[in-house]
Parts: structure tokens; C-alpha cells; sequence
């Protein structure tokens, strides 16, 4: 490598598409981890994932991965050039999730500002071993040959073609917002030379000059080579990979070969329909009587290769005009995205206190065009705030390979036969709420590994099929999203759980234990020190790990439900919001404090009388509409304020509905709808149940965001 060569800022993109590569990786080998073998594009795809990863991390001089990724190519390559027919599947899986792992740790360690200082040369042994196990089973009577990976002094390799050899022109454009364009030349070059008997590339100076990527971007980045693989080979190793627009592929002579870059953007007439053969001849005859002109530029899209029908020959033809726009992506950094909608909130409100200025509610003033303009200007901020909002949002795809992985995992340890199944991993949320139920969902899905279903000699005593099966799923549904962890194992025992919280005394003395719904009773699984399984494994039964799923859902406005019947199986329920950041909220007041709920909740407004309140024995009040009887809050006892209207007659009945209950809160006054930017409590503020943020309203004034699971809960 010259020393010249400049790495600055190189990382950011290494570790981008190595870890878009991983992610697709992983799930190409999880979905067909229980099949009898890996088809021929799964093959095909993590060899090329491979490859990129080894030809990338050579160009960052990160000699482990390098070398591990090159040997699981090694693998693949041999598998796709012998197709050998008795490969263990299962150990093939372990040993790619292996290697994967590897690198997804090395990678870690770069993106802490640490080195990659891991040593593979286990894994390596073991996959030697491997290749050497699969290769001593079958007697191919081709020997296939080793995928060697040398590194040359030069890419500059003396042509000596040969009668095998193919010359080639490639031309390949990247998408204009291309960040460092001569980098992602370089790998191209990187790759090819492997299979280069002459490689020639223009900018020549991508390696030592950082300009030459703006060069790339405005003209292109040419190749010839001279090589003795077919153009599908070709396509394979440079790929329509990250930042490329077009790849144009077409084979010359040696002759025209021979002219160097000159042959791009040459002035031929030609017939499009004539064949390849007819058109270089002629092209030569051509250019043989005519004098050298000046290179010119050639246009991306100007002319590609066309596949013909089988048993025609390839023709010249024009690029097809493009039907619809392609799009293009850009990445951006999160914080910066975080920071945009910081801003997007102090706008909603700054225009709050705008709209709901004191100075404009002057008796008689009329503000027709300011009415007009204020409208339009909440028309777009609302424009402004779903496109942000959009931006923010992302699929659950890559969260719930991670479970796929988890049952994986867990169930080789085990011992346990499992399928598992994904349902709606499309559902997109909000980037913040996916980080913290990370963490939550991997308990849950342990839980249902470990705890849930039962060892395959015991699902077939009870009549089941000695696989178990776990489902997770993901679906909107009123304003959140719903996650669902179920299996189809022994489920949860009523009575063993019921014995556990007699003895660490959970159950109240007053109450006959027959009176606990399984609802009431599944929820002691969620309390901090609570466990059924007798022994301690490495994934359970030290009492910890449901306590903190609901601690971290509850943080984000969320809720767990528990359903099961016992001997068939379990469901747990992450019910959370789409997004932490704005939402639409009831503006009321209790004494002097005003208040703010999700409208999402509040099914009725009601004004009641006395005549309509029923007072319980036990002291609790109710109140019956419409022939039904609802539990009764009063916001402003519950939270023990001054100057609150206990008179019913005088305040506002609110019917809730949180979780199939329905509870009526009773406030002083109701102000309005609003929009609300979602703000956290301070940290020095001790945590009050019943509240999950705060906001500023439009009067400059502060209102209390009520949690609604936390006041019913």
C-alpha cells in the first residue's frame, strides 16, 4: 500500500457497510438455518458479503478480520464451484455466525475509539478443519482450486495475455452525494485485482490524492481489464453495492484494449442491432483511418451490454429510458436527526405562544389575514413534523433478527427443538423507542426459550410435537405498536406462582387468594426478586430480568400484559407509544397545576351530578353513565393539591381507557386539544407515579404530562 495513502475519515464508512453487510448476512444464514442446505444465492451472497468484507478491511489494514473473512470465503467458494452434497448445515450455520460475530466485536471495539486487537486464529483452525472435513467426504473428479488471496506489490501486472484471456471497459458512476468517491474506487480495485492478469484504472491517483474523488464523481471512474473470468464474475465481485449509481460493462478486443483509456467515449457510428463481433470489427476498420481525436467524456448511460435471448449473440444497445426515478439514500448522523427535532419542538412551541398571545384576544379585534397566515403556518408546521417524524421512524427487521439469533443460540445450549417465526418486522417506530426495547424483548424471548418451552422427551409425554415454536410479532394499532412474544410451551403455573408470593408474603391478608384474577396473579412474575424456576441457569431463575422489561417500557409511556394457559403456552405484550416526541395531548387543570393526557386514552367527556356517585364499603368511590359503574379518581386528591373542586357538580368527568380497563378521572377544567412537545422530568425531581414528562405551553406556562398506565396501574 503507499505510504501516502491517507485513512482519515475512512472509518465511518468501513464500519457503515460492514455492518449493513452483517445485518443482511445474519439474515440470509438464520433464514435458513433449518433447511437441509444453503441454496444457490444464499451461497452466492454471503460469499460476496465475504469478499467485500475481506477486500474492505485489507484496504484499513485490519489484519484479523482479513484473514477470518477470507477464510469463510474460502468455504463458500468451494461450495459453490463443487457443490458438495453431505455438508453438516447446522455446523456450517455456527461456524458463519461465528466469523460474523467476530467481526461485529471488532467492529465494536473501532467504533469505542479501541483497536481491533482480536485474534482469530481459532476460529480460522476451525474452519480449516472444517473445509478439510468437507473436502475429504466427497472425491470430485474436478479439483477445485484454492481461493487464494495474495497481496501484490503493484496493481500495474505485466499483460501477457493468453488465448483464455478477456479484455474489458468498465465504467462505473457513483450517486452524486458520494462521500470520499476515491475510496469506494479503490475497493473496486482492490477486488478485482484477484482475478486481474492487467488492471489499469483512471484517476490514477486514488490512492494518494483525497481530489481525486471529486474528479470521480463529476466524470466516473474507468477500468480496463485484462482477465480471463466471464463479465457475470466481473458484476459479482464489483457489485451495485453502497454509493453506486450504474456499472457499464462491455468486452473489446486486444486491439482496442491496447489504446488505453482513448476507447472511452470514442465517435463511432454503429448499427444497435448488429452483433458485438460486427461492431468491434467495423469500430477498428474505423479508427485505424481516422487520426486520434481528443478523449472525450463519456456519458453515464451512453451505451451498456445488453443480454440477448439464449443462442443469440450480445448486442450494442442504447440505455432504455428509466420509468421512474431511482432514489437515492444519504446517511445521516442520529444526533444531528436529534437535534432537528429538538428544533421542530421549540417551534411547535414558539408557535403555541404565538397562536395563544394574550394581545390578541382584544374584545371586537378583528384578524381575518392573521387568522389566514396563522393557519398556514400551523398547516406547515404540521407538514414539517410528520416529515421529521418519518425520518426518525425505522422497521423492527433488524431487532427482531437479533430474537431470531437469541432462540438460536439459546436452544443449541439447551438442547430444544424450535422454530421461530417473525410477524409484522416491517412495523416501523421511532429509532429512540427501538433502543430501549432492545433489551426488554431479549428477556422475553429467553424467558421463552428457557422457561417457556419444555424439553422435546417432555412436549412428547404431553402429546405436542417435540418442536416448540416461538412467535414474535409486531402490529399499530390506536397510536402504539404492539409487540408479542408467544410460545407454545407449558405456560405459566397459576398455583406454583401463587405458593412463591404467599411465601415472600405479596398477597393481601384481606383478600381470598381465590379472588385474584390469573391477570393479578401472572403480574407477581414482574416484581424485582421474583422467580419459579428452583435452579439457577445461565439465562434464568436468579429472580431478575421481568422487573427491569417493565421498568424500561414503563420509561416510555409503555406497558407489559401477560396471558397463559397452563400446558399450552404464554403471550407477553409490549404495548408502547409510536414515538417519545410529540404527540397529542387534553390540556386540564386540578387546583392551580394544569395537566396534559394523550388523547388517545379519553374515550368521553361527561359532566356528572351527585345523584350519579356510588360510595364503595371499603371507602372507594364510583360512578354510574349509562347504567355501568367506572372506579373514580379525583386528580387532585391524588395528588394532594391545593384549592381542587371536590364539588362534582362543578368539574369535568374524564372515561379512560388503558388497557381494557375503564376508569373516569376527575378534573377541575378542561382547556383544549394542543399539540405536545414531549419533555423528560429534570433528574433532580424525585420520580412521582402517575407522571412521565412535562411540556411548556403556549402562555410560557409548565404542564405535567399524566402517565396513564402508571395512574391505573
Amino acid at each position: 500500500m503507499s505510504a501516502g495513502f491517507n485513512t482519515d475519515g475512512m472509518l465511518d464508512i468501513y464500519l457503515f457497510e460492514n455492518n449493513q453487510l452483517l445485518e443482511q448476512l445474519q439474515e440470509t444464514v438464520l433464514e435458513q438455518k433449518d433447511a437441509e442446505c444453503f441454496d444457490d444465492e444464499a451461497i452466492n451472497e454471503i460469499f460476496r458479503a465475504m469478499h467485500t468484507i475481506k477486500g474492505s478491511s485489507g484496504v484499513m489494514m485490519f489484519d484479523e478480520i482479513t484473514t477470518v473473512s477470507h477464510k469463510l470465503e474460502d468455504v463458500f467458494y468451494y461450495l459453490r464451484e463443487s457443490h458438495p452434497d453431505n455438508v453438516p448445515h447446522i455446523k456450517l450455520v455456527e461456524h458463519v455466525l461465528e466469523v460474523a460475530d467476530f467481526i461485529q466485536g471488532e467492529m465494536d471495539k473501532l467504533s469505542d475509539g479501541e483497536e481491533a486487537d482480536g485474534k482469530a486464529s481459532d476460529i480460522v483452525a476451525r474452519l480449516d478443519d472444517f473445509l478439510a472435513s468437507i473436502k475429504g467426504e466427497k472425491k470430485p473428479k474436478e479439483v477445485i482450486k484454492e481461493n487464494v488471496h495474495e497481496e501484490p506489490t503493484q496493481f500495474y501486472i505485466a499483460p501477457m495475455a493468453k488465448s483464455e484471456s478477456h479484455f474489458y471497459q468498465i465504467y462505473i458512476v457513483y450517486t452524486p452525494d458520494t462521500q470520499m468517491a476515491n475510496v469506494h474506487a479503490y475497493k473496486a480495485v482492490h477486488a478485482l485485482k484477484e482475478i486481474a492478469e492487467d488492471l489499469q484504472y483512471s484517476p490514477d491517483n486514488i490512492i494518494t490524492d483525497a481530489e481525486s474523488g471529486t474528479e470521480i464523481l463529476e466524470h466516473g471512474f474507468k477500468i480496463l481489464l485484462q482477465t480471463q473470468s466471464t463479465e457475470g464474475v466481473i458484476r459479482d465481485i464489483i457489485g451495485m453495492g453502497y454509493e453506486i449509481e450504474s456499472i457499464e460493462l462491455f468486452e473489446v478486443n486486444e486491439a482496442t484494449y491496447k489504446r488505453g483509456f482513448d476507447i472511452f467515449g470514442t465517435d463511432i457510428q454503429i448499427d444497435l442491432d448488429s452483433p458485438v463481433e460486427e461492431i468491434e470489427a467495423r469500430s477498428e476498420a474505423e479508427k485505424q483511418t481516422q487520426e486520434p481525436k481528443e478523449e472525450k467524456k463519456i456519458a453515464p448511460g451512453d451505451f451498456v451490454i445488453q443480454n440477448a435471448e439464449p443462442g443469440k449473440g450480445k448486442k450494442l444497445a442504447k440505455d432504455k429510458q428509466k420509468k421512474a426515478e431511482k432514489t437515492s439514500y444519504i446517511s445521516v448522523d442520529v444526533n444531528k436527526m436529534d437535534m432537528l427535532m429538538d428544533l421542530i419542538g421549540e417551534l411547535v412551541i414558539s408557535e403555541s405562544v404565538v397562536l395563544q398571545n394574550p394581545d390578541l384576544k382584544v374584545p371586537g379585534l378583528k384578524l381575518d389575514n392573521f387568522s389566514k397566515a396563522a393557519g398556514q403556518l400551523s398547516k406547515i408546521s404540521t407538514d414539517l413534523q410528520n416529515v421529521i417524524m418519518s425520518m426518525r421512524m425505522v422497521p423492527l427487521t433488524n431487532t427482531f433478527q437479533k430474537m431470531n439469533r437469541i432462540v438460536f443460540d439459546v436452544s443449541r445450549k439447551l438442547g430444544k427443538e424450535i422454530e421461530f417465526e417473525m410477524q409484522g418486522d416491517t412495523t416501523e417506530v421511532d429509532k429512540n423507542i427501538i433502543e430501549h426495547i432492545s433489551d426488554p424483548l431479549m428477556h422475553l424471548v429467553r424467558n421463552a426459550v428457557d422457561h417457556g418451552i419444555e424439553m422435546p422427551e417432555e412436549r412428547l409425554a404431553a402429546g405436542k410435537k417435540s418442536k416448540g415454536k416461538v412467535t414474535l410479532f409486531a402490529k399499530t394499532e390506536a397510536g402504539k405498536v404492539w409487540i408479542g412474544v408467544q410460545d407454545n410451551g407449558g405456560g405459566l403455573d397459576r398455583k406454583k406462582i401463587m405458593e412463591k408470593a404467599r411465601k415472600q408474603e405479596l398477597l393481601d391478608l384481606d383478600r381470598k387468594e381465590s379472588s385474584y384474577t390469573d391477570k393479578e396473579v401472572f403480574q407477581f412474575i414482574t416484581l424485582p426478586g421474583f422467580s419459579t424456576n428452583e435452579k439457577v441457569t445461565e439465562y434464568s431463575g436468579r429472580g431478575v430480568g421481568m422487573d427491569v422489561v417493565v421498568q424500561n417500557i414503563q420509561e416510555i409511556g409503555g406497558s407489559l400484559e401477560i396471558e397463559s394457559v397452563y400446558g399450552e403456552g404464554s403471550l407477553m405484550l409490549l404495548k408502547i407509544p409510536l414515538t417519545l416526541a410529540i404527540i397529542d395531548g387534553i390540556v386540564m387543570t386540578a387546583g392551580d397545576t394544569t395537566f396534559v393526557i394523550q388523547t388517545d386514552v379519553v374515550k368521553e367527556f361527561v359532566s356528572v351530578n351527585e345523584d350519579m356517585m356510588v360510595e364503595q364499603p371499603n371507602g372507594e368511590e364510583c360512578v354510574m353513565i349509562r347504567g355501568e359503574c367506572y372506579p373514580v379518581m379525583r386528580l387532585g386528591e391524588w395528588y394532594h393539591l391545593d384549592d381542587y373542586k371536590s364539588d362534582i357538580n362543578n368539574g369535568m368527568m374524564l372515561i379512560l381507557e388503558i388497557d381494557g380497563k375503564r376508569v373516569c378521572m376527575f378534573v377541575d377544567r378542561l382547556i383544549g386539544k394542543q399539540e405536545i412537545v414531549v419533555k423528560p422530568i429534570p433528574s433532580y425531581v424525585k420520580k412521582v407515579r402517575g407522571l412521565s414528562g412535562c411540556t411548556q405551553l403556549g402562555d410560557g406556562g409548565i404542564a405535567l404530562i399524566l402517565d396513564p398506565a402508571g395512574l391505573v396501574e
